[in-house]
């Protein structure tokens, strides 16, 4: 006589436990998935914020560096000026080194950086010309910066000024400060550098 066996399935209870316990797993593998893909997305973020930082802080710095005490003369019985505008919220100034490349050969180029509506606007033209360079479009425009202030630096250590007066001064500063402001309200950040003048001139 053969012994009959019983095989035993799940229960419907056993089978709504194991499925609950699936979908908790799936729900706390998905939420931590989430988060960590939140988190690459930020990194990401901040690593392209400061590349763009760094890159435009070092496109100001070798203009910067390679400031030389140009100058022009406006009209026949004047005198000779210095081509240098250092105000609060803007710079112009004559370069050795311009920031971007001009597509001619040029030993000097003159160049401005002022807040736009748009944003930080750069702009540069080869020198001598006699095309105001107001009139020039930006070559560069930084959404990004929503404000850009400037401070110099006199013959005195810590002897900073708002404005280089040309009146008072017949040289280029030592140094000037530039702080870049990135965004706007609470959020808003500040990064402050400065770059040293080699060539101040007499």
């Amino acid at each position: 006589m053969r012994k009959q066996t019983t095989v035993r399935g799940f229960t419907l209870l056993e089978l709504m436990l194991a499925l609950s316990i699936v979908a908790a797993l799936m729900v706390i593998v998905s939420g931590g998935l989430r988060i960590g893909l939140t988190s690459w997305q930020r990194g990401e973020e901040r690593t392209a914020k400061l590349d763009r930082d760094r890159s435009l802080i070092v496109l100001l710095e070798g203009a910067l560096s390679g400031a030389f005490p140009y100058r022009v003369t406006p009209g026949v019985a004047e005198e000779p000026r210095l081509v240098f505008d250092g105000q609060p919220d803007r710079l112009t100034f004559a370069t050795l080194s311009p920031p971007l490349p001009t597509g001619t050969l040029a030993a000097f180029s003159v160049v401005s950086l002022t807040t736009d509506p748009a944003g930080l606007a750069l702009r540069q033209q080869i020198l001598p010309s006699p095309v105001p360079l107001d009139r020039v479009e930006p070559i560069l425009i930084d959404a990004k910066i929503s404000g850009v202030r400037f401070r110099y630096l006199g013959e005195e250590p810590e002897s900073w000024e708002d404005v280089w007066d040309l009146t008072k001064e017949d040289s280029l500063p030592r140094a000037v400060e530039i702080t870049l402001v990135n965004g706007t309200g609470p959020r808003s950040t500040w990064q402050t550098f400065t770059v040293p003048i080699h060539a101040t001139g007499p």
